[in-house]
């Protein structure tokens, strides 16, 4: 029997609700299958730990991660902490750290899932974004000079290197060739006339070692129009680090909303451990009070179950959602349920058994 080991960091806010769901569901499908087994270790760093001791994980966090198949992470945010703080010094650290330079999000309308848009078929939207996770506008490159002075000067850099681009682009392609789809990169080239203009040339050139995948590119101003309007128009989609981000909230919106988010960083190498995580955020408002939507931390579980080779669990997952979302008998407020965060989990893991 194989037994995957995870770190888990449930974090801050609503994290510990939906990670404990997520936790249920993936040793559901350990035991129904019977040649898996996972391993779960609980690491409580986060913003509570950052306010007791002045950091957000241990100081040597990195080097017991290592040691790991997987990191579970539920979310990391808090009033009390600064925002760049509770980001820059967890959830990006690990990032650089272990190398997850791939971030994919799945945005894919489910059967029964809320649309805000009119006449869209369920079949429209089905996107995978492939957003660069290391570098770019997220590299932390940068100055604050004169501080406090009246000739204040701040300088935010954008780093965009060969590597960095052509890796994440060539990891697009050889997605969109392998499940025969089209492939899109997003850039903002007439504005960013460095790195921008950079990324669309590494793109034309990897593009000619696949003629089989049918490329498009587009500004993201304009594919934030057709996200909206014509959805159906994406299908794999590849894009730097700021502007993955912000289109795949756009992309959650339009397929059922933040509570249906996931997000897998990838070191597709496997030298060091890869992160799965909700992308909805802590959401301190309603933590503790059972409203907390587990079912984008189970959807990020069945990414790591396709990312340890168990596709057919992966699948069944994404299934067994969808048809949650279609009988509506037991689901949390933000999809017109009034079933508490657990009740959804322990519902989810009796539909998986049948």
């Amino acid at each position: 029997m194989i037994t995957h080991k995870i770190a888990v960091i449930a974090g801050d806010g609503i994290g510990p609700e939906v990670i404990a769901e997520g936790v249920k569901v993936l040793n559901k499908a350990a035991e129904l299958d019977g040649t898996f087994a996972f391993q779960f270790d609980y690491f409580p760093w986060g913003c509570n730990y950052y306010l007791q001791h002045g950091r957000m994980m241990a100081e040597d966090g990195l080097q017991t991660l290592e040691n790991y198949d997987a990191i579970f992470l539920g979310a990391v945010g808090d009033p009390k902490v600064p925002d760049h703080i509770s980001l820059w010094d967890l959830l990006l650290v690990i990032r650089k750290h272990f190398d997850q330079y791939i971030n994919l999000r799945p945005v894919k309308l489910l059967q029964g899932a809320p649309c805000p848009l009119k006449d869209v078929k369920r079949e429209d939207i089905d996107m995978t974004f492939v957003r660069e996770n290391s570098e770019g506008e997220y590299a932390g490159s940068g100055a604050w000079l004169y501080k406090d002075q009246p000739n204040e000067v701040v300088i935010q850099n954008g780093v965009f290197s060969r590597k960095g681009c052509e890796r994440v682009i060539r990891y697009a392609f050889e997605l969109a060739k392998k499940e025969h789809k089209t492939l899109t990169s997003i850039s903002k080239g007439n504005a960013l006339n460095y790195s921008m203009v950079f990324w669309d040339q590494i793109f034309k050139e990897v593009a000619a070692e696949y003629p089989e995948v049918e490329t498009h590119a587009y500004l993201v101003d304009a594919a934030s129009m057709f996200m909206v309007k014509d959805p159906k128009r994406f299908e794999i989609v590849v894009t730097s680090n700021l502007f993955g981000d912000i289109l795949t909230d756009l992309g959650a919106a339009i397929s059922g909303g933040m509570g249906l988010a996931a997000g897998a960083n990838l070191n597709p190498e496997r030298n060091h451990p890869s992160m799965f995580e909700p992308i909805h955020g802590s959401a301190p408002d309603i933590a503790g009070m059972g409203l907390a939507n587990p079912l984008a931390t189970i959807w990020s579980a069945a990414q790591m179950l396709e990312f340890f080779g168990h596709q057919e669990w992966s699948d069944k997952i994404i299934a067994t959602i969808e048809q949650m979302l279609v009988e509506k008998k037991c689901l949390t407020p933000d999809l017109g349920g009034t079933a508490k965060t657990g009740e959804v989990g322990d519902a989810f893991a009796a539909l998986l058994s049948r």
